[in-house]
């Protein structure tokens, strides 16, 4: 990868509450968009595709807010090129999708469904005739239900199965997609999944939770190379992770934040990008597994060198150790590591705490120097890796004015925030690449449903008409300038 060409002119002073605006982006910074294929696409038994896990969980009674599923979604399958032509009008350099790996192998192994491959063919070859660079997620949740029967990312075969559907992309896709994504945020799949059990597959078994840590870890170092020996482009080599950026309280503060940075932070970062678990976490673990899960040469096959890591940030996390007779917090668990404890079965549980607002319609806090710290802080621990923000954004309880439009201010303050505190990173020397904002459309917010609007663009679920909200077309301006727009803060003259 290239990197952007640093910025010569001096940073304009920054104002106390992130509201700064004519920041100039460095040349060659990308400006895009996200998006997940369970959450868009829908045509969920169309062409081939199998069941995942998202499509059993979300039709099981009570565990998706208003009993909302992902058949329809935004109904971008069918709506591609229109979908297309609207991300060219906002100006995106790259757009983040997600392939659905029951779309391609419908059970997770065994015969690959053609008509899946050539969809997500023919939504990169619509990138790339706009001029958008195709950046490309093998695994955004949706493992194949058939998978999870046989276990699911506690058993080894999992992470078996996924490299070999990483070589199929990498062989019917890695001509021309701009950059690989092998894993989005696998602390969600793990811990919400097997453990807190918000999210799809649903299970409360902790051991299995840390089984799949590691799984997903090794899925991630072998799809690397799978992709490497398959793609005939020049493609970029990445995961995303969602990191944790933590606050303490009351006493033993630190030692909270330790187990939680252990637990949501390092368990990922210190396999894929040291080649070794941490030895804290091991320990912290060791009354709920051995690790015995970990064969020799895993930490090597996991340990693979990446082009860019994809950082996804929303908010904060306040922790303390709960001593077992204090009313303990409870937290939805959705983006900040959640549950109410860090780990059942230490002897001191870690509890999350509820933070000072003002909040999003998720309850997260806004805080956008959390992710100037975030940045600042992966620099200082991995000096020579290149960063890309590849989630941001905020739920909003939007409103469609007389006229149509969507003036959704909220939003639009939340990104300019955030964008000024990425800018002031880079002046500092962090090597951040560019910036996807969370989501291109409003969709299918997992356990809330559609209840939750993270898009630029609002979609009616009644009619699937898409509007661009105002955040969307400021977002444009920022996209085709690469200088931060002017914006009227929120209750402001």
């Amino acid at each position: 990868m290239n990197p952007v060409t640093q910025m010569t002119t001096p940073p304009i002073a920054p104002s106390p509450d992130y509201r700064d605006t004519g920041l100039v982006f460095p040349a060659g910074f990308t400006f895009g968009s996200a998006t997940a294929a369970y959450q868009v696409e829908g045509a969920f038994d169309e062409d081939g595709r199998g069941p995942s896990i998202w499509d059993t969980f979300s039709k099981t009674p009570g565990k998706v807010w208003n009993g909302d599923t992902g058949d329809v979604a935004c109904d971008h399958y069918h709506r591609v090129e229109a979908d297309l032509d609207l991300m060219a009008d906002l100006g995106l350099g790259a757009y983040r999708f997600s392939i659905a790996w029951p779309r391609i192998m419908p059970t997770g192994t065994g015969e690959v469904n053609r008509a899946g491959i050539d969809f997500y063919s023919r939504l990169i070859d619509g990138l790339l005739a706009r001029g958008i660079r195709p950046v490309a997620t093998l695994y955004h949740w949706d493992l194949p239900q058939a998978l999870e029967d046989a276990g699911g990312w506690p058993a080894r075969a999992t992470a078996d199965a996924f490299e070999r559907y990483a070589a199929v992309m990498g062989e019917a896709l890695g001509d021309r997609v701009h950059t690989w994504t092998t894993l989005n945020e696998p602390w969600c799949s793990a811990y919400l999944g097997y453990g807190q059990g918000g999210h799809a597959p649903g299970r409360h078994e902790p051991a299995a939770a840390l089984a799949a840590v590691h799984h997903l870890n090794l899925a991630h170092g072998r799809a690397v190379q799978a992709l490497r020996a398959t793609s005939t482009g020049d493609p970029e080599y990445s995961v995303t992770l969602n990191f944790h950026v933590l606050r303490g309280q009351g006493d033993g503060a630190g030692e909270a934040m330790r187990r939680i940075d252990a637990l949501a932070n390092r368990a990922f970062t210190g396999p894929m990008l040291r080649g070794e678990y941490p030895a804290d976490l091991l320990d912290d673990t060791a009354d709920v597994t051995d690790w015995s899960f970990v064969r020799d040469g895993d930490l090597t096959a996991i340990h693979q060198s990446i082009d860019v890591l994809g950082v996804n940030y929303y908010s904060t996390a306040t922790v303390r150790l709960w001593d077992g007779h204090s009313p303990r917090q409870q937290n939805d668990g959705h983006k900040a590591a959640g549950g109410g404890t860090a780990w059942p079965g230490s002897d001191q549980a870690v509890e999350f705490v509820e933070q000072p607002g003002p909040y999003t319609a998720m309850g997260w806090n806004i805080a956008p120097e959390g992710l100037e710290e975030l940045l600042l802080s992966l620099r200082d621990q991995f000096p020579a890796q290149p960063l890309m923000v590849t989630e941001n954004g905020a739920a909003f309880d939007d409103t469609v004015a007389a006229d149509g439009s969507v003036p959704d201010a909220l939003r639009r303050d939340y990104l300019g925030r955030h964008f000024a505190a990425a800018h002031r990173a880079l002046s500092q020397g962090v090597d951040l690449r560019g910036y996807f904002v969370w989501s291109l459309l409003d969709n299918f917010e997992w356990g809330y449903g559609y209840a939750k609007r993270f898009g630029i663009v609002r979609v009616d679920f009644d009619t699937l008409e898409r509007t661009v909200k105002d955040s969307g077309r400021w977002y444009a301006q920022l996209a085709t300038t690469g200088v931060l727009p002017a914006w009227e803060a929120p209750g402001r003259a």
